[in-house]
């Protein structure tokens, strides 16, 4: 079993890398991964669509190449449309988990529009149906060795504090707890730690400049903008209660990863050190956190 340290993990949306159209420069790989390799972190999560060579081999060779294990990923899917089945789309991602060991499937439930920036209301039939999609989808995952887990997110139909208790009652899944969208969404994510501990399988840090996030919640700013003006912060420096979070974790047994990630925008190549300065701010902070535990 891994230990807390050699748990915490990178993933290329801390480098600009998003699978939202338009979303900034999107850094190439090699500089990528190299940069997570010097901060010290040995795994990632596998990125958007086009970060990675398409085949599982590729995917698998490219990782071996600096000696990163790919842990698996963040899989955006339509699972309340009644006219939309989410399985192929979920099954062409877990066909190339087993070439890079990956074991986690990050599921978010996507509202079919572009962008986080906007979400539709969801009535009871439309609630019906994501919940069974998510049920259909772990189970899905289970069957290949995998851990279905669904990540609350700013502009997705699973993002307030309502949307995630519905979740936590009427469906059995796990969640991956984002410790940024959470609170952006209205949820304290060290008191849901210590709600329901036993349904956190994954974990996503992030810190949040808490001002920024209520002009989101306000409708002052949409989500993009508060992310190009920099609503994260490395880890440490936000109001987020990462320790909070990582100690209650670890007191309850948790196995899952502690994925590194803070959203950023990029216009440009960055010059100097760019974002890995700030990756590395966070991981020095949490294993100090986990040090100290």
């Amino acid at each position: 079993m891994r230990s807390a340290l050699e748990r915490v993990a990178g993933a290329p949306i801390s480098w600009g890398v998003c699978e939202v159209p338009g979303w900034g420069y999107q850094m190439n790989p090699d500089r990528v991964l190299r940069e997570m390799v010097v901060v010290g972190l040995h795994a990632t999560e596998l990125g958007s669509d086009g970060f990675l060579p398409p085949s599982p081999e590729g995917k698998a060779e490219t990782l071996a190449t600096y000696g990163l294990h790919g842990l698996g990923n963040f899989t955006p899917v339509l699972l309340h449309d009644t006219d939309t089945d989410p399985v192929p789309e979920v099954e062409r991602v877990l066909a190339g988990f087993d070439a890079v060991g990956a074991d986690v499937l990050v599921l978010s439930a996507i509202t079919g529009l572009r962008g986080y920036d906007a979400r539709p209301d969801l009535d009871t039939a439309g609630w019906n149906t994501l919940l069974g999609n998510l049920d259909r989808l772990s189970r899905l995952a289970a069957d290949r060795g995998v851990r279905a887990v669904l990540h609350p997110h700013v502009g997705t139909m699973v993002e307030t504090g309502n949307d995630v208790q519905k979740v936590l009652e009427d469906s059995s899944i796990s969640l991956c707890l984002d410790t940024g969208h959470l609170l952006i969404g209205g949820t304290d994510p060290a008191a849901l730690t210590r709600q329901s501990p036993d349904r956190i399988a994954h974990t996503h840090l992030k810190d949040v400049d808490d001002a920024l996030a209520k002009r989101v919640q306000a409708g002052e700013l949409t989500y993009t903008e508060a992310v190009r003006a920099g609503m994260y912060k490395p880890l440490g420096q936000g109001d987020v209660d990462i320790a909070g979070v990582v100690g209650h974790l670890e007191a309850n047994n948790y196995t899952g990863w502690y994925v590194l990630e803070q959203d950023a925008i990029l216009d440009e190549e960055p010059r100097g050190e760019g974002p890995v300065a700030d990756v590395r701010a966070s991981a020095e902070y949490v294993r100090s956190v986990i040090r100290g535990l």
